[in-house]
């Protein structure tokens, strides 16, 4: 027989009289539909954060980076820059130096700051800093034999330098030779041409030099620190750093967005699928409803399941019909759950309807809906109402059809 679909709506939605039942029932949706909605708002607004802050560091992290194995600077050279740009796709591939460095000026306290030689031309194609200048210009020139030098305008405004201030650095390796060779320690000067402001996630404020001038600083020569690469799609990182560290070998260590700031995303993803965890308590709890309710239907059928199988219904035709009631469960509270959570994240992501602080770098929680994570949430929830029904229909099958008639 293959009415039990028919059989099944009619024990769970009959419009006779308002039972305890179809109470049970309704709360049973009612769990699974608010369930659905929140795990869906809720990881939509994580995937919203995650974008927000994997968006603020590739304003500055290279999609790839490329540094010594085992080794603070390797030697640039073009066959290695031509295994490079061999990979369609890499779009920019910008060298830097990089290193600590103290900086000194008179009547200001002396302070390490991480110092950044940058090719400026390549750079700006790399990161969109030119737009973030907040005081003066982004020069690295050499003007009348001293070259420039532009600095975060926190630290600007906590040393209170102003444009065109000579500034002296004296790198490690500088300090390290004036003690071997009991010389005074060379510094290089600089001329302050400019400040900018990027929103800081992770690490501290850089200072910036040109290239050749970090070289002479750092004492480093024909030697580079690390290799900034950017791709036409970021998302196509892991599968140039495999590339990559076929082509290099094991003498270079290839780092993708990913791997640039692992602790911060991790975190982040941890956060995520923890808050799944919990919120998915909802929809088990709804779940024990569904168990509820179906087993109080399966005693108060019994008569009905005994002239069921007497009429030629066998086991399995009675357990599909329990199976089909939690399955319609299932079907009603994640549809309505399903479009309830879409719904308030596109209103989330239209409206801003719930606001932060305006402290924060955006003002209203930021949604990002994922079609994975909403799959996922739907199925599940859908998969738990489904095993909710196996207990119920594996006792209505149990049943006997002459006791049932016969006691009833």
């Amino acid at each position: 027989m293959n009415n039990s679909g028919f059989i099944a709506r009619r024990y769970l939605f009959s419009k006779k009289h308002v039972s305890l039942i179809s109470t049970l029932t309704f709360i049973s949706i009612t769990g699974i539909t608010i369930g659905t909605a929140l795990l869906i708002v809720v990881l939509s607004v994580f995937n919203g954060f995650f974008d927000v802050i994997k968006s603020l560091l590739l304003s500055y992290d290279p999609d790839v980076r490329i540094e010594a194995s085992g080794s603070d600077t390797f030697a640039q050279n073009e066959q290695l820059m031509e295994q490079i740009r061999s990979l369609p796709e890499v779009r920019i591939i910008s060298p830097y130096v990089e290193g600590k460095a103290l900086l000194v000026l008179d009547g200001v306290q002396n302070e390490v700051v991480e110092v950044k030689g940058i090719e400026r031309d390549l750079f700006f194609q790399l990161v969109d800093i030119e737009k973030s200048v907040t005081t003066g210009v982004f020069d690295l020139s050499v003007r009348d034999r001293t070259p420039g030098i532009i600095v975060h305008e926190e630290l600007k405004n906590r040393l209170r330098l102003n444009i065109e201030d000579d500034i002296a650095l004296l790198s490690a390796a500088g300090m390290k030779n004036a003690l071997t060779q009991i010389t005074v320690p060379q510094t290089y000067r600089f001329d302050l041409r400019g400040a900018y402001f990027l929103q800081q996630v992770a690490g501290g404020p850089k200072v910036f030099v040109d290239i050749e001038a970090a070289k002479r600083l750092f004492r480093v020569r024909n030697e580079i620190t690390g290799l900034d690469i950017k791709l036409h799609n970021n998302e196509a990182a892991e599968e140039v750093k495999e590339k990559l560290e076929a082509k290099l070998g094991p003498n270079f260590e290839i780092s993708t967005w990913y791997d640039l700031q692992k602790p911060l995303y991790d975190v982040m993803y941890l956060e995520k699928w923890g808050s799944f965890v919990v919120l998915i308590l909802i929809v088990i709890v709804a779940v024990l409803n569904i168990i509820g309710s179906l087993t109080m239907i399966v005693i108060q059928k019994q008569r009905d399941i005994g002239i069921l199988m007497s009429m030629g219904y066998s086991k399995k035709g009675i357990k599909s019909i329990f199976r089909k009631q939690g399955l319609y469960i299932g079907l009603i509270g994640c549809g309505i759950g399903g479009a309830l959570g879409l719904l308030l994240s596109w209103a989330q992501m239209k409206f801003g309807l719930v606001k932060l602080s305006s402290a924060f770098i955006i003002d209203a929680y930021p949604v990002q809906v994922r079609p994975l994570d909403v799959g996922i949430i739907l199925v599940a929830s859908l998969i738990l109402c489904i095993l909710a029904s196996w207990y119920p229909a594996h006792r209505a099958a149990q049943v006997q059809p002459a006791d049932a008639v016969r006691f009833e």
